[in-house]
């Protein structure tokens, strides 16, 4: 026995690798389980008594060198030997999903962009707000149905506290702390207790916009929402006001683009008028700014208002607003190139 081992240890010693696979092989023909190594403890068991010891130690220094000797030849293996000689490493990896914006924070940010090149700053304020920054500050009546359940989230009565309809809020806090002249836009998330519906839903996000200065007119007005219809949807686009009513401004109008569908000469979409109304505004009512401590003698102002998901459903025609709070991804892969 004690010659089959030495036997064993000479070949071990006498074998080179150079791919992994080559060691694996190695690896089982001695420490497998039907291994040299395995039959010689198996027969360990008819050694005589007197030369169990002297046995047991050669079978223990054989394993040990077979061991090491498995260690020294993978850390010894080059890289090219121990990649898979199966795998063809020309082929391109497995394919990576790139991620991109919501349309929502796009559009969002392209309106940013656009009231930014005409020297507007962002302001934000916070979501849960109280009666005075919603609606008295902003001109509202008592009476006035806004403030009813229907269309707001009260949480606490006396004083009542709510979640915002609209981000105006943040105009009146700029109002309080700000000096003049004022010229800002409030993006943000705002809530109003509606049905949700393709056309209509009880979470969307508004960018409002403020003026305030000495001499500002309608004119002034007309002509910075011309240019950033202009710069949204293209040079080609026109837009009209209609007179409509706001509490908080005096003139009030509604502003309406040409359809992007049908180019103005009428459609579904535009029930056949060849328009699309896109926002509300308005000359800041002279009691919204002696409210602020602004004297509506001195100073003028305009203000206008807009959704941004009706923005982004007009420039993507997109016709279903639930769609952009569904996180569908095959709905929200389609913008990938937008951003």
């Amino acid at each position: 026995m004690l010659q089959n081992i030495d036997k064993i240890l000479e070949e071990a010693r006498q074998f080179k690798a150079e791919t992994k696979k080559e060691i694996e092989q190695f690896r089982i023909l001695y420490l497998g389980k039907k291994g040299a190594l395995s039959e010689l403890f198996k027969n360990f068991k008819d050694v005589p008594a007197d030369q169990k010891k002297e046995v047991g130690q050669k079978i223990n220094q054989l394993k040990q060198f077979v061991s090491e000797k498995i260690d020294a030849l993978q850390a010894g293996i080059s890289e090219e030997a121990r990649t898979d000689d199966s795998r063809d490493l020309t082929l391109p990896g497995p394919p990576v999903q790139a991620g991109a914006r919501h349309p929502i924070s796009i559009v969002r940010n392209e309106i940013i962009s656009i009231f930014g090149r005409l020297g507007y700053t962002i302001s934000e304020g916070p979501e849960i707000e109280d009666d005075w920054h919603v609606f008295s500050s902003l001109n509202f009546p008592p009476e006035h149905p806004a403030r009813d359940m229907q269309d707001t989230f009260f949480i606490e009565k006396d004083p009542d506290i709510l979640l915002r309809t609209h981000t105006s809020s943040v105009q009146v806090r700029v109002m309080e702390k700000e000096s003049l002249p004022i010229r800002t836009i409030s993006p943000g998330r705002v809530f109003r207790n509606e049905a949700i519906s393709a056309r209509a839903h009880c979470i969307f996000h508004q960018v409002e916009g403020l003026y305030i200065d000495k001499n500002v007119s309608f004119a002034d007005l007309k002509q910075t929402l011309l240019y950033f219809a202009r710069e949204m949807f293209g040079k080609h686009v026109e837009i009209r006001l209609r007179p409509s009513y706001f509490p908080f401004t005096e003139p009030s109008a509604e502003m309406d683009i040409s359809c992007q569908i049908c180019g103005g000469k009428g459609c579904n979409v535009c029930k056949y008028t060849g328009w699309l109304e896109i926002l509300g505004c308005g000359m800041v009512d002279p009691n919204v700014l002696e409210f602020n401590k602004i004297d509506s003698k001195k100073y003028t102002g305009f203000a206008f208002g807009m959704g941004v998901e009706r923005v982004a459903m007009l420039k993507y025609q997109v016709k279903d607003l639930r769609l952009y709070f569904e996180n569908d991804l095959r709905f929200l892969e389609q913008f990938k190139a937008a951003y």
